[in-house]
This record gives C-alpha cells, structure tokens and sequence, in this order.
C-alpha cells in the first residue's frame, strides 16, 4: 500500500462523534435529551441563562458594603525624613519632583508633607503642596521657604 494524500486517516480513536441530542431513543440520547428532568436547564433557552445564574452566586458571596464613605479627597503623604534621601540644598520640592523620584503616586491628588523624621537639607524650597504645622516649624529653622500659591 502506498502513502498518498486520499489514504491518509486520523488515528484510531482520534476522532469523535457529535453528539446528536434529541434524535428518538435509538441514537443513546433520546427521550430527555441528556437535559434530565424539569427545571430551567431542562427548558429552551435555559442553557444560555446560567451565566445569570453563575453571576447571582457570585453577588450572594460578596458582602453589602454599609456605612458611610467619605467622598472628600485624601492627601498623599511625605514624611520629612523622606526628603533628605532625594533632595539636596536649595532644591524646589513640588508635586511634579516627588512623583518623579517615586514618593507619590499621583501629581494630580494633593501633597501634604508631614514632619515624621528629622529635616536635615537646607534651603528647601516647597510650593503647591500642604505642610503640617511641625513640619513647617521644622522647614523655617533650616532656612527653607514655604510658598502658598491662591485657589482661584
């Protein structure tokens, strides 16, 4: 016997039939269809509804959320101690220079430094961000400056 292309076969087993549902009892899937009895998965159109059903579960496990949830913005937090690491005397320190060395997240949520560690560069420069009381005191004895621009 020769190979060519009109006697190759698939392998023994390697292929399937489809399962025909629905085709009288002498086909091994007849009388109910292997849908079994009654219910929603047993009627048309039912099959395509489990996904809702799924879903409905999943709802059910999650717990209801309750209370109240404060829709106010929260500042992104810097600590002093975390300034001496990026910045050197006489450096400006704004949103944009503390997203850029890794400190927030966000430029667009508000900063607010706070006075957690000791401040030990001098000269520092801090604009369009908000500073805690100590933070400040602490800023002003290193000779830094604090500049508080207007909310139009």
């Amino acid at each position: 016997m020769t190979l060519t292309l009109n006697t190759i076969k698939p392998a023994k087993g390697a292929i399937k039939k489809k399962k025909r549902l629905g085709r009288g009892n002498a086909s091994g899937h007849g009388t109910y269809s292997t849908r079994g009895l009654k219910g929603q998965k047993s009627r048309t159109g039912g099959r395509n509804k489990l996904k809702r059903l799924g879903f409905k579960k999943i709802l059910q496990n999650i717990p209801k959320v309750r209370g109240f949830k404060s829709g106010k913005v929260k500042n992104q937090v810097v600590n002093l101690m975390e300034l001496n690491k990026y910045f050197s005397v006489g450096m400006k320190i704004n949103p944009l220079n503390l997203f850029k060395v890794g400190l927030i997240d966000s430029t667009k949520l508000p900063v607010k430094i706070l006075s957690q560690g000791e401040l030990k560069v001098k000269n520092l420069l801090f604009s369009d961000v908000k500073v805690s009381q100590s933070a400040q005191a602490q800023i002003e004895k290193m000779a830094g400056k604090i500049e508080v621009r207007s909310k139009k």
